[in-house]
């Protein structure tokens, strides 16, 4: 099946929720206000594009690609974004929500989170290193096997993760978060 390229484009209100999207290429477009909410987006490429104030809410990604992609203002909740495409997989997040979704086994050096909600969010497994959380909600957030170097979590909050578990070498915490860090040993810490 032939692939359709869609280049320097702009898709704005355009209502994509529960239908299918498949061998097409979007390389430098923006979308803005879209609904892909339960759409199938398996098996398409999206390079150098960004999202505003889309809801990408339970899409399904597999085999998706995601290369130098901005997302701003989008609701991203309960997405697999382990079933994308890992080859020049890269992103940046700001003021999403970003609840319920999985990014197991993903490399995602020097991806920027800034003013997210990544509640429940699985981080399993997942490469963060040089990583950037910047005032985001963390609840619930999953890092077990991850790779947590020089990543910085400072104005974050409710995250917790066991530091034998994970890689953390320069990881950054505040002060604040070290009680989350030491969950397992059940200490009192005054």
């Amino acid at each position: 099946m032939e692939t359709k390229l869609y280049q320097n484009r702009t898709f704005d209100t355009v209502d994509y929720s529960d239908q299918s999207l498949s061998n097409v290429e979007f390389v430098n477009c923006e979308f803005l206000n879209c609904n892909f909410s339960k759409s199938d987006l398996s098996h398409n490429d999206f390079l150098d594009s960004t999202f505003k104030n889309c809801n990408l809410s339970l899409a399904v990604l597999k085999n998706t690609g995601l290369k130098n992609i901005k997302f701003i203002g989008c609701k991203l909740m309960g997405l697999d974004f382990s079933a994308s495409n890992s080859f020049l997989f890269s992103m940046n997040f700001e003021d999403c929500l970003l609840d319920y979704s999985t990014f197991i086994y993903k490399k995602l050096k020097k991806t920027n989170f800034t003013d997210c909600s990544l509640k429940e969010t699985d981080f399993s497994n997942t490469d963060l290193s040089l990583a950037v959380f910047k005032n985001c909600d963390l609840s619930g957030t999953t890092f077990v096997e991850s790779i947590l170097e020089k990543t910085d979590f400072r104005t974050s909050r409710n995250y917790a993760f066991d530091p034998s578990e994970n890689k953390i070498k320069g990881t950054k915490v505040s002060y604040i978060a070290l009680a989350g860090l030491l969950e397992k040993f059940d200490l009192v810490i005054e």
